[in-house]
């Protein structure tokens, strides 16, 4: 599981900041999460390729976590692109979107499939035989969802010494890596547990965006392998987090601790701060694994 974040900054871009965007690769999709303005220079920087993504997931409909969005469309379609493009976001998306598109008589010459969300509670947006991708109600200023991105446990692995040494047909590899006993060339039934290995662990990746602390997302991203989760203020300011719906570092840290996180990685900074450091120390007052989300910055979690 590889995520590469494009930005992590609040509000508005600025020369070396950006707004908030990030490429997360999971199990063969390339998702991308958020499309603040510049997104796409960020995704030519870092040398993402665009003809990989196929699902875009927008949290709510503040301009620093969307305002990418038709100009990426726009340039999807100058580059001629074919595939499908679905785009889950909260109603009013396809308005957005299609109206920008009407006036500038710019179609796209592929297929915008629109999947609008209206739900106050966790629901499945997203299912194949790879992935699952449900939603995380999220409490901010407008309609906002978080998203939860989980593997499917994949195959067994073959351990191909025991495999030969018990005499067992090449042809009974698929369903030795599926689970199953099999008959070896003697007639004898062969335990699959004796000669394959448990799959990887599926992977889960929590992306927690603008909301002020809700400790009821707690139950739906319970033992996430990796939590981001905004930290707009350090506690200095704490007392602007109701008021925006924003949280603190030291907030995302408790939503960390309770809900047995792998790694909280913070981000969604203010820029009325002149580091990142004081977040990472406070966020450890609380919850000891904590990374830092920085605008370029990759994370490989295996």
């Amino acid at each position: 599981m590889k995520l590469t974040i494009l930005g992590c900054y609040s509000a508005t871009p600025r020369t070396l900041n950006n707004t908030t965007s990030q490429v997360l690769e999971i199990n063969n999709h390339m998702f991308l999460i958020d499309c603040g303005e510049g997104t796409q220079v960020q995704l030519r920087k870092h040398k993402i390729k665009f003809n990989r993504i196929k699902h875009i997931f927008i949290s709510h409909l503040h301009g620093d976590h969307f305002f990418g969005l038709v100009g990426l469309i726009s340039t999807f379609r100058l580059l001629t692109r074919e595939a499908d493009l679905h785009i889950y976001g909260p109603k009013g998306i396809k308005e957005v979107v299609t109206l920008q598109m009407k006036l500038a008589d710019s179609w796209t010459n592929y297929k915008l499939i629109f999947h609008e969300l209206t739900s106050e509670n966790s629901e499945l947006i997203f299912e194949d035989d790879l992935v699952e991708v449900h939603t995380i109600p999220l409490n901010h200023r407008v309609y906002t969802n978080g998203f939860l991105f989980k593997e499917k446990e994949g195959d067994r692995k073959l351990d191909i010494n025991a495999v030969e040494a018990a005499n067992i047909n090449i042809a009974y590899y698929t369903k030795l890596k599926q689970g199953f006993n099999v008959k070896n060339n003697d007639g004898v039934l062969i335990d699959n547990k004796k000669v394959t290995t448990p799959a990887n662990k599926p992977k889960s990746y929590a992306f927690c965006s603008d909301t002020m602390y809700k400790e009821d997302i707690v139950p739906i991203i319970k033992n996430v392998d990796v939590l981001y989760h905004e930290s707009t203020f350090l506690e200095k300011h704490a007392h602007l987090g109701p008021k925006t719906k924003h949280s603190t570092a030291k907030e995302a840290a408790k939503i960390a601790r309770l809900a047995n996180t792998g790694t909280l990685l913070l981000g969604h900074y203010s820029t009325r701060y002149d580091g990142l450091k004081a977040f990472k120390e406070e966020a450890q007052e609380v919850f000891n694994n904590v990374e830092l989300s920085e605008d370029g910055k990759t994370f490989e979690f295996n």
